[in-house]
């Protein structure tokens, strides 16, 4: 193979796990488990259709670090600035899907951070809601769809 040839060819990335640290893992596999109806494993493995986390145990609850909210910014490609809350893990969901899933979470006992809420940037009408873990992980649902369409 020539240089140049070796030089164009890349390497694929594969499907994102996030990784978790948590402050007890027995309770946050439960929680995975029982709240969210995902799949959980003996190692921490967590999966419910596209949605994938790796649990693991924190050595001590300082480093259990949910993210803080982001700074705002005048400079995305429409007139939203960036969200109000921290995100840990930012799922995409169908538009009906979204309150099926916060009725799900809703009545096992789960903790909606952030309910259901429509708004609208760019053309395009949103829908989003967030559910708190445990240890205070945001997990934000968020579906889109063209506004022109339905007008």
């Amino acid at each position: 193979m020539s240089e140049q040839h070796v030089r164009n060819v890349k390497g694929k990335f594969g499907k994102t796990i996030q990784v978790r640290l948590v402050s007890d893992l027995k309770i946050s596999k439960n929680y995975y488990r029982d709240v969210l109806g995902c799949r959980v494993d003996d190692w921490g493995h967590v999966e419910r259709d596209g949605m994938i986390l790796i649990l693991q145990q924190a050595k001590t609850s300082q480093d259990v670090k949910p993210n803080a909210p982001a700074k705002k910014r005048n400079d995305y490609p429409t007139e939203w600035e960036g969200p109000d809350f921290g995100w840990d893990t930012f799922i995409h969901v169908n538009w009906n899907d979204l309150d099926l899933l916060v009725e799900e979470v809703h009545s096992k006992g789960g903790k909606v951070a952030v309910e259901p809420y429509v708004g609208s940037h760019g053309g395009k009408e949103f829908k989003n809601a967030a559910f708190e873990d445990p240890d205070g992980y945001m997990i934000v649902l968020g579906a889109m769809r063209d506004i022109s369409f339905y007008e």
